[in-house]
């Protein structure tokens, strides 16, 4: 493992897209607990998943927060919003993540987000004033998927929770996921690593099925399966890999 450790801080230090150094989110404790933990982070993670381009930095940045906020995981989120905001990823982008991962994590999960990004914000000179607003010009709905969206909840559940397919409708799809400042790509891509993250595959055919539509690849869909694997836990994308699998093969027909 040595010899790939230290190729690994040449690639780290030579990749332009990770010039943000994810390693950097580490902590020193690290080496002085688990030294053999620190290491496997080194080679397997930064240096291995982090440099596969097959997912940009930036989107690994984006599914790497959305997965800690699903987890709740406050000592962590900090450095990992830092690195978001260095890879590209805008404090609008951020914001909205957090207001969206609120119906898909839990209100819980989404104050503790804003709570972690308050001071980075604070500390970069983001103000309130800088970040999407509640009332935006939305993006135009697609009424024939939303249609068949709604006949099928309402089919279904309309007599379970009336108030869950209403709030479904007017909430989430007619209002949450047309807001302009989270293209609905990147809506996707943090709903899906937020199923994974809080281990609820059963919910991911839609949204798999939803973020390719968007514009997310098989190959990039694979690549946040592998990434996930490291900050969610194996056991968490070994049971979302059978979801994916039949989405795939689906779409392949």
């Amino acid at each position: 493992m040595k010899t790939r450790i230290f190729a690994t801080a040449l690639a780290l230090a030579t990749t332009p897209a990770l010039a943000q150094d994810p390693a950097a989110t580490l902590p020193q404790s690290v080496g002085q607990v688990a030294p053999a933990l620190e290491a496997y982070a080194n080679d397997a993670l930064f240096g291995g998943e982090w440099a596969d381009e097959t997912l940009p930095a930036r989107d690994r940045a984006l599914v790497t927060f959305a997965a800690l906020m699903t987890r709740q995981d406050s000592t962590a989120l900090g450095s990992h919003i830092e690195l978001a905001l260095d890879a590209g990823v805008t404090p609008a982008e951020i914001s909205e993540t957090i207001t969206h991962l609120a119906f898909y994590t839990g209100w819980g999960n989404a104050l503790a987000a804003a709570e972690a990004a308050a001071p980075v914000f604070e500390a970069r000179g983001i103000a309130a004033e800088d970040l999407p607003g509640a009332d935006p010009e939305f993006l135009p709905l697609d009424e024939e998927a939303e249609a068949a969206r709604e006949e099928n909840v309402s089919g279904q559940y309309g007599d379970v929770s009336q108030g869950v397919v209403d709030n479904t409708r007017e909430v989430l799809f007619r209002d949450l996921w047309l807001r302009p400042d989270l293209a609905p790509r990147d809506r996707s891509l943090v709903t899906v690593a937020a199923l994974i993250a809080g281990g609820q595959p059963e919910q991911m055919t839609f949204h798999l099925n939803r973020a390719m539509d968007n514009g997310l690849t098989q190959e990039e869909a694979g690549a946040v399966l592998s990434h996930l694997a490291f900050y969610a836990g194996w056991p968490k994308v070994f049971s979302a890999m059978p979801v994916a699998k039949d989405v795939f093969e689906n779409r392949a027909e």
